[in-house]
């Protein structure tokens, strides 16, 4: 009679073991908060990428959520100022009316009240489409990132469509969609307004010019000792306050957001249905209500702290002896 196999069996059975852990690990896991709120706004630039692209020069330009939404919020802003514009300058009436007439107050707001107090009245001209376009731009990026377009899409896909785990429709809902709560973004914007500060000082002084006024003239020689490595600082420091600003209060709302509604899960897990249920219509709910309202209010804030701190710094480098 053939005796068993045991190392055979031996390898059966730890094979099955192996093969159940991962499910056992799944369900002892239960709810990550901490999962769940990156993936909302984080970017998918490793695991979701919408299109692939090769790498050039070591660089990935492939298409991320956050790419996407940059180039979505730039051509509907382009779009939606362009058509308006064209379309007043077409009419025959010259008071303008509806979307136009509340475009016309923002904008002459912000060249009189902000570009030119600061930059003054010979470069207000130069200045102001630079500072518009920052703030139109920002306070697009800001309240498409309130609106939940792709959560309904993936409820859509869910119920209705049924994609595949890697199509488009999967791969675009991942991830967050406020561009402006990216720090390579608002990185991008500051180093704008940076180079700004550069060509304001050089064109208003000249380059060598520009500088020189980095410091107070006229002062002893050893302060400048002192003087010059802090104003080399200061010159980085601008765009830096200007890049974690912007960025950490438009990440900072969505994320209280997310960790209160994520107590109804916590709580369901931990006590049952009907604590979740009670903790959120009695806590989360009302949080997360008040704080996207409070959110509706940063969204115009930040846009305009942005604007306004690029045109004051880019006022001092022209205006240096205020």
């Amino acid at each position: 009679m053939q005796q068993p196999d045991h190392t055979e069996a031996t390898e059966q059975a730890a094979g099955h073991v192996e093969a159940a852990e991962p499910a056992g690990d799944h369900a002892a896991e239960g709810f990550n908060a901490g999962e769940v709120i990156i993936e909302h706004v984080a970017n998918s630039s490793f695991e979701h990428p919408i299109l692939h692209l090769p790498p050039l020069f070591g660089i990935d330009f492939s298409v991320t959520k956050h790419v996407f939404m940059l180039l979505l919020v730039a051509t509907a802003v382009f779009l939606l100022i362009t058509t308006a514009v064209r379309r007043y300058l077409r009419q025959d009436r010259l008071v303008p009316a509806g979307f136009m007439n509340a475009l016309e107050f923002i904008v002459e707001f912000i060249r009189d009240s902000i570009v030119r107090p600061n930059v003054g009245a010979k470069y207000v001209r130069t200045w102001a489409p630079l500072v518009l376009t920052f703030f139109f731009f920002i306070l697009a990026a800001n309240m498409i990132g309130l609106i939940p377009i792709f959560e309904v899409l993936g409820l859509i896909d869910h119920y209705v469509l049924h994609t595949g785990e890697h199509s488009l429709v999967k791969n675009i809902v991942h991830g967050g969609t406020t561009a402006t709560g990216n720090f390579n973004v608002t990185a991008a914007l500051a180093t704008i307004t940076f180079v700004s500060i550069i060509v304001a000082g050089s064109l208003a002084h000249g380059f060598i010019r520009h500088w020189m006024n980095l410091v107070p003239h006229g002062l002893a020689w050893p302060l400048y000792i002192l003087l010059i490595p802090i104003e080399v600082m200061g010159m980085f420091v601008k765009p830096f306050a200007l890049t974690m600003r912007l960025a950490a209060n438009m990440t900072g709302g969505h994320i209280a957001i997310l960790a209160i509604l994520s107590f109804v899960f916590i709580f369901t897990e931990q006590f049952g249905p009907a604590a979740g249920i009670g903790v959120g219509i009695g806590a989360s709910i009302p949080l997360a209500v008040g704080i996207n309202a409070l959110e509706i209010i940063i969204v115009f804030v930040q846009a305009y702290v942005f604007t306004l701190l690029s045109a004051v710094f880019i006022g001092m480098a022209i205006n240096v002896h205020h």
